[in-house]
């Protein structure tokens, strides 16, 4: 089975739908790391020009799931420790910043339906699905802050967070992933603004401890 099954391309097509394309497969794991975009081969398949290709590659590159190398070509990004931990530095501060403050009812609704909805994909297995609820379930939570500047840049932040994501969901089990966001969920349920700061925060050094192990294991 190609990475490339399923992804149906029209004549119209430009190289960002084409780029948007390419991020899913590469944010469901259908490519990854260290893996070449073969240009020359996804244009046969795709039948589309080999310049909407590369403009496309460019696009990806531009943010930051793609690298040239010297007679390799497109590549896809390998994270390193270094950006696993920048990232999740800035998602930290962002949502133990949100946790210290009461949310509003409307605001405790919306992260308890994120999630059940995670619940949901988790009872389904469909990985895509999980990272999806996994990231809304967070989202809801940065919303706590009111402000729509960081919520746009939690949004910003996710295409980056959905490819860590995928590499570490692929190791975790379903029901490990519930009981961590329930942990956080049952503190903010509680009304113990300490103990929801100090589950996000557990939860996300896990995670970056987590993702620097596989990444020290495709090494």
């Amino acid at each position: 089975m190609s990475a490339l099954d399923g992804l149906e391309v029209r004549r119209t097509t430009t190289a960002q739908q084409l780029a948007d394309g390419l991020s899913e497969r590469i944010m469901a794991g259908a490519f990854g790391p260290g893996d070449r975009l073969r240009e020359s081969a996804i244009a046969a398949e795709l039948g589309v020009a080999r310049n909407t290709i590369r403009e496309a590659v460019r696009i990806l590159e531009l943010t930051g799931l793609v690298r040239y190398e010297v007679n390799r070509g497109a590549v896809v990004i390998a994270p390193t420790p270094e950006n696993v931990e920048a990232l999740y530095t800035a998602r930290e501060r962002l949502e133990t910043a949100a946790a210290a403050r009461t949310p509003s009812p409307a605001q405790l609704d919306a992260i308890t339906r994120a999630f059940d909805d995670l619940v949901d994909a988790a009872q389904t297995g469909d990985l895509p699905a999980i990272v999806d609820r996994d990231l809304a379930f967070h989202q809801a939570i940065v919303a706590v802050l009111d402000s729509t500047r960081l919520d746009d840049f939690f949004a910003a932040m996710t295409k980056e967070l959905r490819f860590y994501l995928t590499v570490l969901t692929k190791s975790e089990a379903p029901d490990e992933v519930v009981a961590d966001h329930r942990r956080i969920l049952d503190a903010f349920l509680a009304g113990d603004r300490d103990r929801a700061v100090a589950e996000i925060r557990a939860h996300i050094d896990t995670s970056v401890q987590q993702l620097k192990q596989v990444l020290a294991e495709r090494r």
